[in-house]
């Protein structure tokens, strides 16, 4: 079962006692060099002169902890209550799902395309019942995310609601449950024929675990 509120520890909070903000959330990007610039092809399949490599804030067990307690409160507290598994996708969503099961005190089981569909393997399996949060680490369209909740749901699961470090979507990502987001940044991102010269002139980096052919 997992913990009321009131248990989750005190690292989401700044010096100063206030919950972690926005900025104190890019402080950990800024800090280990994780937002990048140049010209990246999300794994959306859109590009973007800006790209947050989570792997490398997530490299840091302690800062992974802080930004997965942090993502933690900003889900509702009766949700908390509810959760029973994290579930994230493979591989981006590994670590960030790891360390919100160690937030919310339950079992962190992970979904993945052997086949190009995800699905759960290694022995993982839900339980009747069980009320999961699907956890990613950066969502921009969504796409990964509907197809995450799509295995939880074909394996029995009910996902009563999502959660990301990082939301490109603008605000505008429906994934059919509620979305959780430690922080939005709202860099434009274009589609493969409405990337401006300047961009397109910039070699095109894929940084993602995922990419369109």
């Amino acid at each position: 079962m997992a913990p009321n509120a009131d248990n989750i520890h005190d690292a989401t909070r700044c010096s100063n006692g206030d919950l972690m903000q926005d900025e104190d959330v890019l402080a950990e990007f800024r800090g280990c060099q994780a937002l990048l610039e140049g010209h990246f092809l999300l794994s959306s399949g859109r590009h973007s002169a800006h790209y947050l490599q989570c792997a490398r804030v997530l490299m840091d067990p302690m800062r992974a902890s802080r930004l997965a307690e942090a993502l933690a409160k900003r889900l509702p507290r009766d949700a908390r209550q509810q959760i029973t598994r994290v579930v994230s996708p493979a591989m981006g969503g590994l670590i960030i799902g790891h360390e919100m099961g160690r937030a919310l005190g339950v079992e962190a089981l992970f979904v993945e395309r052997p086949t190009g569909t995800f699905e759960f393997r290694r022995g993982f399996a839900l339980n009747p019942g069980d009320k999961v949060l699907m956890v990613e680490d950066v969502v921009t369209t969504g796409l990964s995310s509907r197809e995450a909740i799509a295995a939880i749901e074909a394996a029995g699961g009910e996902v009563i609601a999502a959660a990301a470090l990082v939301d490109r979507s603008a605000g505008s990502v429906d994934l059919g449950v509620p979305f959780h987001a430690l922080v939005a940044l709202n860099f434009p991102t274009y589609a493969p024929d409405d990337v401006p010269a300047a961009l397109a002139a910039v070699p095109v980096t894929k940084p993602g675990s995922r990419t369109k052919p």
